[in-house]
């Protein structure tokens, strides 16, 4: 069972959904300047996540410079391919964003769901 995390930041920057593959797997990735408590505003942290399928118009009504809380799964995958070394590669899987007063809440993922959004991405290509 995976561990539910939550931050507390400013938007910093707001991807573009992607799509890969044909299966039409999305995804669309952010950045938030940590502000939550025991933050140091003279040293911030930035701080990259992402959103997965339907997940990704969760920003749509966010725009950067805006304060939001969001909510994340830690998930991580094993890569390796012939004569290569072995890689670890691991997301901040976010499913909830609030955004103050339009704060768009939605449902923990199951533990498949977030199995299942964690290596889809990965059946297409090599991950970047």
């Amino acid at each position: 069972m995976s561990k539910t995390f939550e931050v507390q930041g400013e938007l910093h920057s707001i991807g573009e959904t992607t799509s890969y593959g044909q299966n039409g797997f999305t995804k669309r990735e952010f950045v938030i300047k940590l502000t939550g408590e025991g933050e140091n505003s003279q040293y911030p942290n930035y701080v990259a996540l992402e959103l997965l399928k339907d997940k990704c118009a969760l920003l749509d009504t966010c725009q950067v410079g805006q304060e939001i809380t969001a909510y994340f799964n830690l998930s991580g995958r094993l890569w390796s391919a012939p004569g290569k070394p072995e890689k670890c590669f691991t997301a901040l899987q976010a499913w909830k964003i609030d955004a103050g007063t339009s704060a768009q809440a939605q449902p923990a993922p199951s533990d498949f769901e977030s199995f299942d959004q964690s290596n889809s991405a990965f059946d297409e290509d090599i991950p970047f």
